[in-house]
């Protein structure tokens, strides 16, 4: 029996459904190392924009103990300024925290399962965290700067709060960092997948975000600063020359 034009055609649509290839992981894992890697990039970056910042623009806020009354001055004297530090330092550092993330989830995951999934989580609360701070923030800026426009003497009490808001969720010590860089480190370590050297140095990253929480422990912020920012530049650049790793 001949096949019918209508049976033949079904049959070609069938064996070409039937022959493709499934599609492969590879230009998925590379697109993810890719994305990964520039957000690391982007991340330190951050780092490098609030460290400048910190210790330059900002130098007259940051350095010292401002009373409240002091703080509300400088505020309404530097809200543009204050907004893009804001900004950069939580907001886009949020953004690019998410993609690092995952990126090196997939990578380590393959490995060792328990330890990057819990990295990730730790990673993603973080980001999570740093969305609110900047956000409450920036929003904090608008609220105190009109107060000490219409109600000055109670636009201090409301920053010491807002202050105080933001620094439990975040600003005030480096511990959820602490614990993704320490924990991506030591995932990376047991499955050999990142460069051993780049693995001590986010331990050692690690601890100094984890003393911050130690009072009057200063010093603890700015080695975990500049180790992050050598760390997120090495990862980056790990992510993006050994994308199918």
């Amino acid at each position: 029996m001949h096949s019918t034009p209508t049976h033949a055609h079904r049959k070609h649509r069938t064996m070409s459904i039937t022959t493709r290839q499934p599609v492969t992981t590879t230009s998925t894992d590379d697109r993810s190392s890719r994305i990964g890697g520039a957000a690391a990039v982007v991340a330190a970056l951050t780092f490098v924009f609030g460290i400048v910042m910190f210790a330059t623009g900002m130098s007259d806020y940051t350095t010292g103990d401002p009373s409240p009354a002091e703080s509300v001055d400088f505020l309404v004297a530097h809200q543009g300024s204050l907004f893009v530090w804001y900004l950069v330092i939580f907001l886009v550092f949020g953004i690019a925290l998410v993609p690092l993330a995952l990126a090196l989830h997939r990578r380590l995951a393959p490995a060792t399962p328990m330890l990057a999934t819990t990295a990730t989580a730790f990673g993603l609360i973080w980001a999570g965290l740093m969305f609110a701070t900047g956000m409450i923030e920036n929003i904090g800026i608008e609220v105190v700067a009109d107060l000490a426009g219409s109600h000055p003497g109670d636009a201090p009490a409301v920053w010491s709060s807002i202050d105080a808001v933001t620094n439990g969720l975040g600003g005030g010590n480096e511990l959820l960092g602490g614990l993704w860089i320490g924990l991506i480190s030591l995932a990376a370590l047991a499955s050999g997948t990142l460069p051993k050297a780049l693995n001590w140095l986010g331990v050692a990253t690690a601890v100094a975000g984890l003393a911050t929480l130690a009072p009057g422990f200063e010093a603890a912020e700015m080695v975990f600063g500049l180790g992050s920012i050598a760390w997120f530049v090495w990862i980056g650049v790990a992510l993006l020359r050994d994308r199918t790793a």
